[in-house]
């Protein structure tokens, strides 16, 4: 095989251990690109292909989420990973640990962890690299990585939710959600939503955003059922779609740009957290992104033209 077919080969891999480490598409794809372009560059040939680019990938990513700590330190409001729509990579001997890993949960759970943590935790947990391998890849002893993996599953274990219904029916609770949304059936929201449900966004200060999180189940119901049907009004639709491998929605405007994503944690047949995706940066991967501020004018005249 030629170079660019053996790293062509195994680009979906690179690209799902960077995200996982990242929590940013962008940030991943340029991870996997720098890879590429030292790979090319090397004057041999390494002994295992796989070994040298995750090696080198995983090294990229540490590097780009040190420096991302700082800028997430100083972000505007709740910070979430870039939605994911589809991950490349699959592997039916883990396709449970994958699926797992890349939730918007997990990944908010991995931000807890140091850069060496989190990079031994995806590479041992999610992708079931040696320690061997491992070590190689963080540049550490294998008896250290054991005591990383140790403290990272720690933390993990600490943040996970009890039980999750199957994947059929957390689509079919999320269906029943959306249809009572547009509806703007308080009751039918609340009765889908968990007592201490939390609505959240992440705007990053470059589109509108909550002030805060709004909590209960009723709070949240109010505000969605007087909020979207709003939108619909003036041509904003919702397209079911699974987001970090669960379920959740691309609201878009009427020309089809994306407006926000949303995404649903849910535990025991009830939604417990609905996280929003506006900030246009986190979004651009997606597609044209639409003007939230001028969409938020649009409803407050459509708003006032009613009265």
């Amino acid at each position: 095989m030629s170079k660019v077919e053996e790293f062509e080969d195994l680009r979906s891999l690179l690209f799902s251990i960077a995200y996982r480490i990242l929590g940013s598409v962008s940030e991943a794809e340029d991870a996997v690109q720098e890879t590429w372009l030292r790979f090319d560059a090397s004057a041999t040939r390494p002994a295992s292909t796989k070994a040298f680019l995750s090696t080198t990938v995983t090294r990229l990513s540490i590097d780009v989420l040190r420096s991302a700590r700082v800028r997430r330190e100083e972000y505007v409001g709740p910070w979430f990973p870039e939605p994911l729509l589809d991950d490349p990579y699959t592997d039916p001997a883990r396709s449970v640990e994958l699926a797992d890993s890349v939730s918007m949960a997990a990944l908010l759970l991995l931000e807890r962890l140091s850069p060496l943590e989190r990079s031994v935790f995806v590479l041992r947990e999610v992708f079931a690299f040696g320690f061997d391998e491992v070590a190689t890849a963080v540049g550490r002893s294998e008896a250290a990585c054991r005591q990383l993996l140790v403290r990272a599953r720690q933390h993990m274990a600490a943040g996970q939710p009890r039980f999750q219904a199957d994947r059929e029916e957390r689509r079919e609770l999320a269906t029943r959600f959306l249809d009572a949304m547009k509806d703007g059936d308080v009751g039918g929201l609340q009765q889908l939503l968990a007592a201490d449900v939390q609505l959240v966004g992440d705007g990053g200060g470059k589109a509108p955003q909550l002030a805060r999180a709004i909590t209960g189940a009723e709070n949240v119901a109010r505000l969605l059922a007087s909020v979207f049907p709003q939108l619909l009004r003036i041509g904003v639709t919702s397209e079911p779609h699974d987001v970090n491998g669960e379920p959740g929605a691309i609201v878009r405007t009427p020309d089809g740009k994306v407006l926000h994503v949303l995404a649903f944690e849910m535990l025991d047949g009830r939604i417990r957290t609905i996280r929003s995706v506006v900030n246009p940066d986190k979004l651009a991967h997606l597609g044209p992104v639409a003007d939230a501020w001028a969409i938020n004018r649009e409803i407050r005249k459509t708003r006032r033209a009613s009265r």
